[in-house]
């Protein structure tokens, strides 16, 4: 029996980066590079979570109209 992938992000590794933005950008001492660094691994992470939320992403590459 093949289990299905549990679809979506893992909350231990949202939580991480949720807790590295607070951190980061309440650091008097961190650049403004860290803290870009951050925000966009913050924002990458929300892109990669309406892609998933998306049903409709991505599926015109299954499409049989390349044949």
């Amino acid at each position: 029996m093949s289990r299905k992938k549990d679809k979506g992000i893992n909350p231990a590794l949202e939580e991480a980066i949720s807790q590295m933005l607070t951190a980061v950008m309440n650091d008097s001492t961190a650049s403004i590079t860290d803290k870009t660094k951050v925000l966009d691994r913050a924002l990458k992470l929300e892109a990669i979570k309406l892609k998933i939320a998306d049903d409709e992403w991505g599926s015109g590459f299954a499409t049989e109209e390349d044949e």
